[in-house]
């Protein structure tokens, strides 16, 4: 198998598409064939469109031929995460409980990316609806981490970045409720975007008005990223956040060249967390001196800010518990045991502690404004340590420079959840490797609608530490 052709862009695979070197039969062919080879080690995948795909790349290479108009991403191989729909197919939520649904129609953003040309390959998996940071669940099994078998991929999108990092399609879409796109990006080596809320529509989130969960493109580079968002943004009639949307800002001048100068970053080595490990530490000390050298001014953020970990894990399992205890008469015994634990926590939180909440909330988006008013940009690690172990325990502690730190939004996930709250793009680049052979991960941070803004900055950063050329040795 030619792992070159795994492993290219999609900007360069639609590029080759476009001029008749490369076809789209092959190319999907030769993405199923890698799936079904790593599987049974990986597990990245719930279902394997594989008739259906290669039914669209047949296709594909006929509007090619006959000089059809071509969309961006036509004839590249794109997996979706199975909390979305895709019409025909089991959207399983990684629960015994809709182990039989299928999906009467397509989910916004499979239809956006299916109308650029994209074919879809799969379902990703996902831990049961998503709850955690690392993807294992009770119906499919355990997914495992490309570069380390015993270690998560992350989660909830632990499939896709699985898949993404292991050159089983260039374009993965996850979703984001507390970290979801950015920590498996971060655990598997890859970039992975949260846009500003709206930007991309969220229309099955259970209430939309006041949502903190996000759809966004999973990609190996950042430039794939890009081109991905720029297919699925975009107001829908269902989402309010998205109705409310202006548009993407424009890139500003300052970003427009090879340099930052003039730009401001605020570094926050620390949020909810207690520790951070040492090799994390030193990795996002050559990023930022990376960034300074590109022009960057950096300065350390030193506000006394609160992150509300509390008040966002009352919003968040308080959320669980509503959806979850009706259910458990029926499924209680097939459901993940962590789901069960969060479900009945937030059962114990009071109707004050979530208007409480919700107040906190405000508070923590309007101090990141005024951080704003500041800097340009905010920087951090995106998880505090590399990859757990694939069967960690999410109602467990973590463990970071060997002290135990609470739960994983506690410790190892703590830079990601403020930013569902808050509504700020955020992306997660790979930073370097860790003596483990993980990888670890920047996360930088924007204002709203400079989603733009915020992948310039990582593409100059990833033309100066480029991370793409590496391969897990699966």
């Amino acid at each position: 198998m030619n792992d070159d052709l795994l492993f290219l862009s999609a900007i360069d695979a639609a590029s080759l598409i476009r001029r008749r070197k490369l076809s789209p039969v092959e190319y999907t062919d030769a993405v199923l064939a890698a799936i079904a080879r790593t599987q049974p080690t990986l597990n990245a995948f719930v279902t394997v469109m594989a008739e259906p795909a290669r039914a669209a790349a047949r296709a594909a290479e006929a509007a090619v031929a006959a000089g059809a108009a071509l969309g961006p991403l036509h004839g590249v191989p794109v997996s979706i995460k199975d909390l979305i729909d895709v019409a025909g197919v089991r959207t399983t939520h990684g629960s015994h409980i809709f182990a039989d649904h299928v999906a009467a129609a397509d989910g916004v953003t499979p239809a956006r990316l299916k109308a650029a040309g994209a074919i879809i390959i799969g379902k990703t998996t996902t831990p049961e609806f998503g709850h955690k940071g690392l993807t294992d669940s009770p119906l499919q099994g355990v997914t495992r981490n490309p570069w380390a078998p015993d270690r998560t991929p992350g989660g909830s999108s632990g499939g896709a970045a699985a898949a993404v990092a292991a050159g089983l399609g260039p374009l993965a879409v996850g979703t984001d409720g507390a970290g979801s796109i950015r920590g498996p990006a971060a655990s598997c080596g890859i970039v992975g975007l949260k846009p500003t809320l709206g930007a991309v529509p969220m229309e099955t989130a259970s209430d939309v008005f006041a949502n903190n969960a996000y759809a966004g493109p999973m990609t190996r580079t950042v430039a794939d990223a890009a081109l991905m968002l720029s297919a699925m943004v975009g107001p829908d009639e269902r989402d309010p956040w998205s109705l409310a949307n202006p548009g993407l800002r424009p890139i500003t001048p300052l970003l427009a060249g090879q340099r930052l100068a003039g730009i401001r970053i605020g570094y926050i080595e620390k949020m909810a967390n207690t520790q951070v490990d040492d090799e994390v530490r030193t990795n996002t000390e050559a990023a930022l001196a990376a960034l300074a050298a590109l022009g960057a001014e950096i300065e350390p953020v030193s506000e006394a800010i609160d992150w509300i970990e509390y008040e966002g894990r009352v919003l968040y399992q308080s959320a669980i518990a509503a959806k979850m205890l009706p259910r458990f008469p029926q499924w209680r015994d097939k459901m993940d045991k962590s789901l069960i634990a969060f479900a009945e926590w937030g059962s114990g939180f009071s109707m004050t502690d979530v208007r409480n909440a919700e107040y906190a909330r405000t508070n923590l988006f309007q101090a990141m404004q005024r951080l704003f008013k500041r800097f340009d940009f905010l920087v951090s690690p995106t998880t505090a340590r590399t990859a757990l172990d694939a069967t960690f325990d999410a109602a467990q502690q973590v463990i970071i420079n060997n002290q135990p730190c609470g739960l994983t939004r506690q410790s190892w996930t703590a830079y990601q959840y403020p930013f569902n709250l808050t509504g700020h793009p955020a992306i997660s680049v790979p930073s370097g490797w860790a003596r483990d052979g993980l990888p670890t991960a920047l996360q930088i941070v924007g204002r709203w609608w400079a989603d733009a803004d915020v992948l310039r900055v990582a593409a100059l950063f990833e033309q100066a530490c480029p991370w793409a050329d590496r391969r897990p040795a699966l």
